[in-house]
């Protein structure tokens, strides 16, 4: 008998075994080639994917971030005039202990200048009372000298009260 493709057993055989033979190598191309790849791909996917998942949870953040600081913004005026409205009040009190120093200083300047006035008219009341003790006992000493009469008495007294002047005998 003829056959139509000349197909005998060791044809089918030798088909056999390289279909078995394609297969193995199919299976260890896929075991040693096509896993690897694949799982490359795979970790490529997820990094990927991790990355856009942390984008979108930036993105988030971000426009948390970008709302709570328009929320600031619009506070900042408040917060300012907050802000300006305390140091108002203590520059006005800082002002206000400033004068309330001056002017004690101002009074005990002043105290201390009457007390030296008062000092000074003192000394002066009392070089004047030794001026008149100097005066009187000159006075004296020439009463003594000269023959005392009434009218070289009363002409000694006037030159006395002349040259001692007569605001002297009134402060």
């Amino acid at each position: 008998m003829e056959r139509l493709f000349d197909l005998d057993w060791q044809l089918l055989a030798d088909s056999c075994l390289s279909i078995i033979a394609v297969f193995f190598l199919f299976l260890a191309l896929s075991y040693l080639l096509f896993n690897p790849a694949r799982k490359m791909l795979n970790n490529r996917k997820e990094k990927i994917k991790g990355e856009l998942d942390e984008a979108q949870r930036s993105m988030e953040d971000a426009g948390r971030l970008k709302a709570e600081y328009e929320e600031r913004l619009k506070n900042i005026d408040r917060e300012a005039e907050e802000i300006l409205s305390s140091a108002r009040k203590k520059a006005l009190a800082n002002e206000s202990q400033i004068l309330s120093q001056a002017k004690e200083e101002a009074a005990r300047i002043l105290e201390r200048a009457r007390m030296e006035a008062e000092l000074e008219k003192q000394k002066m009341a009392d070089n004047m009372k030794k001026e008149m003790i100097s005066i009187a006992s000159l006075m004296a000493g020439k009463v003594v000298s000269a023959t005392v009469d009434t009218a070289v008495q009363n002409r000694l007294i006037e030159e006395t009260l002349q040259e001692i002047g007569e605001s002297t005998w009134q402060s």
